[in-house]
């Protein structure tokens, strides 16, 4: 799904024009990515937790050169599922492809 399908499911969803539903989701967006960047968490009950994670300087390998690097310590924003995602995710059983699963 990309952003455009979204819009259109939340207008579906909401009762609301696309024009609108696409205003609504930008802002959303907009207030997330403004208030993780100033370092503070955005917890929506029952969805998960965006915030900011501390990454440490750490080795790594170019395979490509063969070579050993440095990665330098980095602050990066990350997405913690609550554990009501994580449950429908773990249930969720997708379709057979080209309806091969009926004939099993």
């Amino acid at each position: 799904m990309n952003k455009e399908e979204l819009v259109q499911m939340l207008s579906a969803k909401a009762k609301v024009t696309q024009v609108d539903a696409k205003k609504i989701l930008n802002a959303t967006l907009e207030t997330i990515e403004k208030t993780v960047s100033k370092g503070e968490k955005v917890t929506l009950q029952g969805f998960g937790v965006f915030k900011l994670q501390h990454r440490a300087s750490r080795t790594a390998r170019n395979i490509n050169e063969n070579k050993v690097i440095r990665l330098p310590e980095t602050t990066i924003p990350v997405f913690i599922p609550s554990k009501i995602f994580k449950e429908q995710v773990e249930n969720y059983v997708p379709e057979p492809l080209f309806g091969w699963g009926k004939m099993l």
